[in-house]
């Protein structure tokens, strides 16, 4: 059966990234990088090989072969990795087999919070990729405007006869222009929002782990001891910062109770940033005008498109927006990753420093 790279043979896999000759691109990578001069290989998980990485050929430049390993097949992926140079994956467990040659262990995503860094080989880098920031900044602003505009209801009440919301019978609907977004998290995908929201008109406020002076977006970016003002100024608050201990749970019960009654939260970060049942009774009882939520509690296995996303019926609340972590998932994401992805592979076939390094590799290992 064909897979999704379009080879259904393991002899037919090890051709996929040669697009070009061999005597033309082969890498010849020196001896500190720890690879030498055939061609080097890429391993990916089984569960990973569903067309996601296909458009990675088209941007290589140097020679390399793949490989797809069965990772519930404890013993195949022992083996393949044995020799792997690469290997693109959001996941490293705690028990992963030993991998001397491995030198990059290359995130097709931004979130480090699945990868267990102590098991890591020393001598392996690990980066991860962004390039989503446009794609979730551009949900963030629809989000808002469909908070404040609410077309849909408009569409379904007119396909019944009712002129809801028109100039005729009202109610009025809302404006961004003039409104307060409040930004958790002033990262790649904070400055996108903030660019944006500047053009609809309104004022911007952002903290971070990082406080720093002013840019073309915003007159500064507080430290986290401001959050409680930003909570209580913000018409809209978006959450945009990594998970990491010191940040799960950051909105908990205290923190929405500093918000606006009428006030939004947004959440395209990750589902442990907030107290799950803190959320959903305050958006039940309206303590808070809503939420827009696309990262979750609870996801389905990979391979399944049917779970449950949380133990609380979100689903019954009136004031909840509900998306499947849809946000960064668009059309120009796969080639842009692809592109970064496959530059880094280059890299480290030539050896050259790697980008968007998380972990470097300790020398000499």
């Amino acid at each position: 059966m064909e897979t999704p790279w379009g080879f259904d043979s393991p002899s037919r896999h090890q051709d996929l990234f040669n697009i070009t000759s061999s005597s033309r691109f082969a890498a010849s990578v020196p001896d500190q990088i720890g690879c030498d001069a055939r061609k080097m290989k890429l391993l990916i998980k089984n569960t990973d090989n569903d067309g996601r990485f296909a458009l990675i050929p088209d941007f290589l430049t140097t020679s390399w072969t793949i490989e797809v390993a069965d990772s519930s097949n404890r013993e195949e992926l022992a083996r393949k990795i044995l020799d792997a140079d690469a290997m693109v994956s959001m996941n490293w467990p705690m028990d992963m087999p030993p991998a001397p040659r491995l030198r990059l262990l290359q995130l097709p995503g931004a979130g480090t919070d699945d990868i267990a860094f102590e098991s890591v080989p020393a001598r392996t880098a690990v980066c991860n990729v962004y390039e989503h920031e446009i794609g979730i900044a551009e949900y963030i602003l629809s989000a808002m405007l469909q908070w404040v505009i609410g077309i849909p209801r408009m569409d379904a009440a007119l396909r019944r006869g009712q002129w809801y919301g028109s100039h005729l019978s009202g109610p009025r609907h809302d404006e961004l222009y003039g409104k307060t977004v409040g930004i958790i998290g002033y990262g790649r995908i904070g400055r996108e929002v903030a660019r944006r929201a500047r053009a609809f008109g309104m004022k911007v406020l952002a903290c971070s782990r990082t406080p720093r002076g002013a840019d073309e977006f915003v007159e500064r970016v507080d430290g986290m001891d401001c959050l409680p003002a930003l909570l209580h100024e913000s018409d809209f608050v978006v959450l945009a910062l990594p998970l990491e201990p010191s940040s799960a749970g950051v909105i908990g019960t205290q923190q929405l109770a500093k918000m606006k009654p009428g006030a939004v939260i947004i959440n395209v970060a990750r589902g442990a940033l907030i107290d799950e049942r803190a959320l959903f009774e305050a958006c039940r009882d309206k303590r808070i005008g809503g939420a827009v939520i696309d990262t979750w509690f609870k996801y389905p296995a990979q391979g399944d498109a049917v779970a449950e996303p949380s133990n609380l019926p979100f689903r019954e609340l009136e004031n909840v927006i509900m998306t499947p972590h849809a946000s960064g998932w668009t059309e120009g994401l796969r080639p842009r990753r692809s592109k970064m992805i496959a530059g880094n592979l280059d890299r480290l076939a030539r050896g050259e420093p790697l980008v968007n390094v998380v972990k470097q590799p300790v020398a000499g290992q």
